[in-house]
């Protein structure tokens, strides 16, 4: 693999590819409607985009199979979804074929400077190892016109790396990286960005770890 596509990039390629149509029943559409909080985020982040009079479209990187990328366009925005798993892309194209979809990679971007007027990235970074998150955030702020808005979301706790060989019975190599908020909150900051909204969810039903939000914005 090239310096712009290490190991961890092909690691959660194959093995989303692998998990792709089991991820699409475990979590289904559906299931966002339960999700009262994270709707709420979604919500006013769909605002404060609205709010900047950009008509750049907005991004949801690591889209999976595209629920969320759809929520964000019944809230007004022009979005599309990109994941690295073409498999997942191929889900979200079935379920939302009035739908952008694409195969890439959040880590280098296929977009040039200044072009989006928003990120949602959730629960994507988790995957994203500690020495490459620095420059993800960088790419996130390289393609985000000034004063664009970005969404992060990921499972809050001490820094810790666990490794699953296994998911829904099928075999994979995935890293998960767990982070504390205030770390996560000053690399964003060191990229570039002001933190508008930090958001501390506990652990509900059958959730092993708290849920982080951060809502943040490239300075003008």
């Amino acid at each position: 693999m090239t310096a712009q596509h290490p190991d961890f990039i092909r690691d959660t390629r194959t093995s989303y590819d692998a998990i792709a149509d089991a991820y699409d029943q475990r979590f289904p559409a559906d299931g966002l409607a339960g999700l009262v909080l994270e709707r709420a985020l979604f919500g006013a982040f769909a605002e404060l985009v609205r709010a900047t009079g950009t008509r750049a479209p907005v991004a949801d990187l690591g889209c999976g199979p595209g629920h969320v990328t759809a929520l964000l366009h019944g809230l007004g925005l022009p979005v599309f979804g990109v994941d690295l798993s073409p498999r997942m892309v191929e889900l979200a194209r079935r379920s939302h074929p009035g739908l952008r979809f694409h195969v890439g990679s959040m880590t280098s971007l296929d977009l040039p400077d200044a072009t989006l007027g928003g990120i949602t990235a959730l629960y994507s970074i988790i995957h994203v190892p500690d020495e490459h998150l620095p420059a993800t955030f960088a790419e996130f702020h390289r393609v985000l016109e000034p004063g664009g808005h970005l969404l992060l979301a990921f499972q809050a706790g001490e820094a810790e790396r666990l490794r699953l060989d296994e998911r829904f019975g099928h075999a994979i190599a995935l890293d998960y990286y767990w982070r504390d908020p205030d770390t996560v909150a000053e690399r964003l900051v060191a990229a570039g960005f002001r933190l508008h909204t930090r958001v501390l969810r506990e652990a509900e039903r059958d959730e092993a770890r708290p849920r982080a939000f951060l809502l943040a914005r490239k300075g003008d």
